[in-house]
């Protein structure tokens, strides 16, 4: 067995546990299996939006760049945790798509697995990549293919709540100034804010701002810094600031938390935009704080497009068209319209603010923003987030100290990164 093989069975054989509601579709698959030997011109390319049909923007934008490349291209939807398997799996078979669209946290256990070529090897430009998105897919000095767009945090708020409590939301800055926000809608009879602080990666996800904008490094979990990050959760939980609904909420039910109108504050992505409008009160958004002020790194959600390792490499010719041609600004443009995603590139970027200026404060929110796997963490990062969530979740309920909870995550997670 070669290494490349015994790589791609491990893997195949683990869960993937980093998708998130966020950059993720819960649809089932009811798409055909493909194979990416096909013969007669035709291209295959998986992606992890089963939601979208064939008369979708998203699908003719597929057929129309198989088109320019003088090929037909056979479009296949999965969920995005189905994808990944069925991605190990056909790479293992020897019959991966010529392009693969994954969340950005799968891109490191796909190219350490060897199912990815790198960015090099293609011929992928990403000299226009905001770097910190790019990092999301670079492991070990390498990088393999480019951000379709991303999405991440920021904090919605329910302007009507806060005017009745006298609390100007452009004040907010920094925890401080957001905690003594939350204890005047307190004061002034409503509910401060909701987030989902699930044990799952959803709820990692949601912490990480909080983490990082404390100063704090995913290899060191208990450091002052994240224990500090994590006492100001339990410290709103306590005083009544956030709901004990939150150790089980998804983004899902804590947006649904905030529709209802009686919340200061939710923590959520740009995919509620959409519910945001439809809630019926006036809302506004603003970065999530980091600890001294400024805006926190929040974690970055989004696909990569992806080219996988193929036997006949006279393919990748007209893998590099369709791998342009869908990143390509106009297209790149149409596609995190669709999607709710903020661009890779800052030309695209100031397009969607030009077009959109309620995206300004997601813009400012994605250029702060870090990959959950960046730092070169790679296949490394799930084995620190389940730990993570395992602290936070001990805090909240109250079965742990800040301190404490987060001394048992690291040396959970330092013994399984060894």
């Amino acid at each position: 067995m070669t290494a490349t093989r015994g790589r791609l069975r491990a893997a195949a054989a683990l869960t993937v546990a980093v998708c998130l509601l966020a950059g993720c579709s819960t649809s089932t698959d009811t798409a055909a299996e493909g194979t990416g030997s096909a013969a007669g011109g035709e291209y295959q390319i998986w992606d992890p939006y089963p939601q979208f049909d064939d008369s979708s923007d998203w699908v003719k934008l597929l057929t129309k760049c198989g088109t320019d490349a003088g090929v037909t291209v056979k479009r296949t939807g999965y969920d995005t945790t189905d994808l990944t398997n069925k991605a190990l799996l056909a790479a293992q078979q020897g019959n991966s798509p010529d392009v693969l669209i994954v969340d950005n946290p799968v891109v490191s256990t796909l190219a350490d697995a060897g199912v990815l070529t790198t960015s090099d090897e293609m011929k992928i430009d990403t000299s226009a990549v905001s770097p910190n998105l790019l990092a999301a897919g670079q492991i070990g000095g390498k990088t393999y293919g480019i951000p379709i767009g991303a999405n991440t945090l920021a904090l919605y708020y329910n302007k009507k709540v806060l005017d009745a409590a006298k609390v100007d939301p452009t004040a907010i800055k920094d925890w401080a100034s957001l905690t003594d926000a939350l204890k005047k809608v307190k004061a002034a009879g409503k509910k401060g804010i909701t987030f989902s602080a699930i044990g799952t990666e959803e709820g990692s996800f949601q912490f990480l701002p909080w983490f990082w904008g404390s100063g704090a490094n995913l290899t060191q979990l208990d450091s002052a810094q994240g224990v500090a990050a994590l006492d100001l959760w339990t410290g709103w939980l306590k005083d009544g600031l956030a709901p004990n609904s939150v150790l089980n909420n998804t983004q899902t039910t804590s947006w649904q938390e905030f529709a209802t109108g009686d919340f200061a504050f939710s923590e959520n992505g740009t995919w509620q935009l959409a519910n945001a409008k439809k809630a019926g009160f006036e809302y506004g958004i603003i970065p999530i704080p980091s600890q001294a002020g400024g805006v926190a790194p929040a974690p970055t959600g989004g696909e990569f497009v992806t080219a996988p390792v193929q036997t006949e490499t006279a393919r990748y010719a007209t893998t590099e068209k369709l791998v342009a041609c869908l990143t390509s600004a106009d297209n790149a443009y149409t596609t995190d319209t669709t999607l709710s995603y903020i661009a890779a590139t800052d030309a695209v970027q100031q397009k969607q603010v030009a077009d959109n200026p309620e995206l300004k404060v997601w813009v400012e929110a994605v250029k702060a923003a870090k990959g959950r796997t960046s730092d070169d963490l790679g296949t490394k990062y799930p084995k620190i987030s389940q730990p993570m969530w395992t602290a936070f979740q001990a805090a909240l309920s109250g079965s742990a100290s800040s301190s404490d909870a987060l001394k048992t995550a690291q040396t959970t997670a330092a013994a399984a990164t060894k």
